[in-house]
């Protein structure tokens, strides 16, 4: 199975080369620029990996920013992969499109489901629903999977913003009235991998394409989140803040965040057989490769 990942940059294309090295049989190619102009991608680009099956994991994904830079985050969220799913519909090819929970305005009690409206409550979600509706619409083999709260050991995320302020402050303040599933860019990788699979072995079997929710099970605030990799961290002899709980009112931002990211992944278990272990278990391990990688384990466990 010969994968070809949109998104060089991106910790679910760097999860995605490292779960195809893992595996025999899957050949994982990212491209980014020069070897794939995201803004004009075109089919003999494409063509020439001769993948099996498309993966765009590429976005702008600066929340706050997209405020101020709308027009740019639809560029890249909306019409970029548009074009790079027109470009696999030509060449026969599924495609595969990282999406976001921030396509809901959080104001429902129970995890989302893809049968719920969605409204976006920012540009990034903006974009990132006009990216869905774009792709649905130019290639109907494809599979669209939103996530959530997405940290692993590469790149820039939650896990890493949180070990660098414990390193220069005594006690942070974290947002607690907000509530997800931090989601392992590793277990996403997976989920994907199974996904392609599923799609190539039965290629015209009608419920296994549409949207669909792939998140880590369970449930926390970024308070919560907060918490869990101070106390891994701490264990490992790393970094480690106080941590003072406050809502969201007491953090303003640029853009505002739904209230409640959780989102229901029964359909992905019925059609395509994967379910996502709890959110808790990734911390640990990720931690400890955060460490070494930043360079933060300075004191003895």
């Amino acid at each position: 199975m010969r994968i070809l990942v949109t998104g060089a940059r991106g910790q679910v294309a760097a999860a995605l080369l490292r779960a195809g090295a893992r595996q025999d049989g899957i050949d994982v190619t990212v491209l980014g620029r020069p070897d794939l102009d995201l803004e004009r991608p075109s089919r003999a680009a494409i063509a020439r990996e001769a993948p099996d099956i498309v993966v765009n994991a590429a976005a702008y994904t600066a929340v706050d920013l997209a405020e101020s830079e709308e027009e740019r985050a639809h560029s890249i969220n909306a019409e970029r992969a548009e074009a790079i799913a027109a470009a696999a519909a030509a060449l026969d090819l599924p495609i595969i499109q990282m999406s976001s929970d921030y396509v809901f305005s959080g104001d429902k009690d129970d995890p989302y489901t893809e049968a719920d409206q969605p409204a976006p409550l920012n540009a990034f979600g903006r974009s990132k629903l006009a990216g869905e509706r774009l792709v649905a619409a130019a290639n109907r083999r494809h599979v669209i999977l939103r996530t959530s709260w997405i940290y692993g050991d590469a790149g820039r995320n939650f896990a890493v913003r949180m070990l660098e302020a414990a390193r220069a402050e005594e006690a942070i303040s974290v947002v607690d009235d907000q509530y997800g599933a931090p989601t392992l860019a590793d277990d996403i990788a997976a989920g994907i991998l199974k996904v392609a699979a599923n799609l190539l072995q039965a290629r015209d079997e009608p419920r296994l394409y549409g949207v669909f929710h792939l998140t880590a099970a369970g449930r926390t605030s970024w308070h919560g989140f907060a918490r869990a990799i101070f106390a891994a961290s701490r264990n490992l002899g790393g970094p480690a803040a106080a941590i003072r709980p406050i809502r969201s009112v007491d953090y303003p931002t640029a853009a505002a965040r739904p209230r409640n990211s959780c989102l229901d992944c029964a359909r992905l278990a019925a059609a395509h057989a994967i379910t996502l272990g709890p959110w808790e278990e990734g911390i640990e391990p990720t931690v400890a490769a955060l460490l070494d990688r930043l360079g933060l384990k300075e004191h003895e466990a």
